[in-house]
This record gives structure tokens, C-alpha cells and sequence, in this order.
């Protein structure tokens, strides 16, 4: 069996082409596995893994549990507000506490940026970083990818925009490294208040009309606006922001193709999408949640096998 070329998914920019063509290979087989009668393989009966998150987390704390259950893997589930860290426990004595318990492998959600680099260094374990403060969400990535690639055929020559806060965004920094390695075209639309520094770096392009995105793409990743994440008014209203830069369906109809729209959830509906969008023939937002479940199974599927050198 082929084999990933890392032993911790920490980010997209670690990864290579290759890895990533094997992640979707091998989630290609999971994919028809849950959608049979009976959804559950024994692949990793002798794995332990524990889901630790520091952050609130509804989509990708779910969607692991449910990939680990799937590969019949034994699961431990970490909230730190219920934990020692409110006592004041260091990062490395509270994950190192869980492994002495005999976990193989740490899911991590975490506020601060490299978070699960720092973790992969200092502890015996195989870490998947399940979102790093504004860094990376490797998985999110991956599933995005996955979910143009079932939708249009093939992620290369593809162009795709991504809508909205692209500054607080882990989401975007990995589509970007994800979707620029498999070849497609990726540009972003939103006020110039909420585009990073780094774009040019990664040879993206700003738009600063909706309407001309919507027309260059054929994809349309729709990002919510992280208010939990913003210290100032980064412009001046929702409502504002919604007439601007919402997607709704006058726009799409305005369009002269049809385009796909994901959107990675939570959708603040009447903002950044319009109800009508998000349930509509374009969206594919449902099947981004159910290619999650495949993504993550085969995620944790390859890092064990590399557990087992």
C-alpha cells in the first residue's frame, strides 16, 4: 500500500501532490463503505485516539468522531472546559496525561497558531491538527477539494474564488496551498480590510466585485464573517456587507453559467449567503459535510498505517 510521505497532518503546505491524490484515493473506497447498509470497518480496532478541543466545535469535532467510530477505532473526546487546563495545565502535560493512557494518535482544535506543530514535536504521538487559531484546517481543505473534484470531475484548471473574511481564516490559507497543488486557478473577493498581506506571495488575486468573481469562476467557496476573531470594525455593517458581498440567488441568476457554491459552515444565512443559495442546485454543502466523514477516515486511516513502521 502506498504511504504518506508525513506522520502528522499539521497543514496543507507540508503535503505533497501525491499525498494528497492518496488521501482522496483512499477516500474514494470509504465513501462507498458508509453509504452501504453497514458503514462500520474493523481497520482499526487497536487504535486509540483522542479528540481534544480547545475551541467550540460542532461540523469537525462530529465529523471526526464519527470517521474514528467508522474505522471502529477506540475513541477518547477532550473539551477543555471540563478539563485541568482551567487549573492552569500546560498544553504538554495535559495531552502527555492522555497519552500515558495509550493513545496512539491526537485530533486538535486549538486557538493559537501552531499549536499542533508545537504538539508534534514534544509528545509520542501522531497529531491531525483539526484547525489552528487563523493558520491552517488541513481537513477542511482536503474535503473542499474533494467535494469540486466530485462535483466537476477534476480540481486541475478549475477556477475557484473564495468570498469574504480571508484574513481570520484558517480555511482559506489551506484551500489555497491545497487547491493551487492540484492545479487550479484560485482568486478571492472581499473588502480590502479582510485580504491578508500574504496573497501576493501565493500569487492570488483580489477581486473587489462580487459580480465579476461570480462571473470568472466556476466554483464559489463562501466564507462567514469571524466576528469572535475581530478586534475592530473591520467595515461598517452586516447589512452593508450583505448588499456588497452577500451571495444570493439574483446574483446567480445574473450569471450567464451555472457555478458551484460550497461553503465550510457555520453559514450565517442573510450575510454572507442568501437561504435561497444555500439550498439551492448550485450548493453543494451537504455533500461537503458527508465527503468530510470519507476525508477524515482516510486521513487517520494512512497516518496509522505509518504508526505501524
Amino acid at each position: 500500500m502506498s504511504k504518506l510521505s508525513v506522520d502528522h497532518l499539521l497543514s496543507i503546505e507540508n503535503l505533497k501532490k501525491k499525498d494528497i491524490e492518496l488521501i482522496f484515493k483512499t477516500a474514494d473506497n470509504f465513501k462507498r463503505i458508509i453509504n452501504q447498509p453497514i458503514k462500520k470497518v474493523p481497520t482499526l480496532r487497536d487504535i486509540t485516539i483522542a479528540n481534544l478541543f480547545f475551541e467550540n466545535s460542532t461540523r469537525t469535532r462530529l465529523s471526526f468522531e464519527l470517521a474514528e467510530k467508522r474505522l471502529s477505532a477506540d475513541v477518547v473526546n477532550f473539551s477543555s472546559s471540563s478539563s485541568s487546563v482551567v487549573k492552569g495545565e500546560t498544553l504538554i502535560d495535559t495531552v502527555n496525561n492522555i497519552l500515558s493512557m495509550k493513545v496512539d494518535m491526537v485530533v486538535m482544535r486549538h486557538p493559537n497558531p501552531g499549536a499542533a506543530e508545537f504538539l508534534s514535536r514534544n509528545v509520542n504521538a501522531s497529531i491531525v491538527n483539526a484547525g489552528d487559531g487563523a493558520h491552517e484546517h488541513p481537513t477542511q481543505a482536503l474535503l473542499d477539494s474533494f467535494s469540486i473534484r466530485d462535483k466537476l470531475g477534476k480540481v486541475e484548471g478549475k477556477k475557484v474564488v473564495i468570498i469574504g473574511d480571508i484574513l481570520h481564516s484558517r480555511v482559506a490559507l489551506s484551500n489555497f496551498h491545497c487547491l493551487q497543488k492540484l492545479g487550479a486557478e484560485v482568486r478571492v473577493c472581499g473588502p480590502s480590510t479582510l485580504m491578508p498581506k500574504y496573497l501576493d506571495s501565493l500569487n492570488v488575486k483580489h477581486f473587489t466585485d462580487i459580480k465579476e468573481a461570480m462571473s470568472w469562476c466556476d466554483v464559489a467557496n463562501v466564507l462567514r464573517i469571524q466576528l469572535e476573531r475581530q478586534d475592530v470594525n473591520y467595515f461598517p455593517s452586516l447589512r452593508e456587507y450583505a448588499m456588497i458581498y452577500g451571495v444570493n440567488k439574483k446574483l446567480l441568476d445574473s450569471l450567464e453559467k451555472q457555478i458551484v457554491v460550497m461553503h465550510p459552515g457555520p453559514i450565517n444565512r442573510g450575510v454572507e449567503l442568501s437561504s435561497d443559495v444555500a439550498d439551492s442546485d448550485h450548493s453543494i454543502i451537504l455533500d461537503q459535510v458527508e465527503n468530510g466523514v470519507a476525508i477524515r477516515m482516510a486521513v487517520i486511516y494512512l497516518l496509522a498505517a505509518n504508526l505501524k513502521k
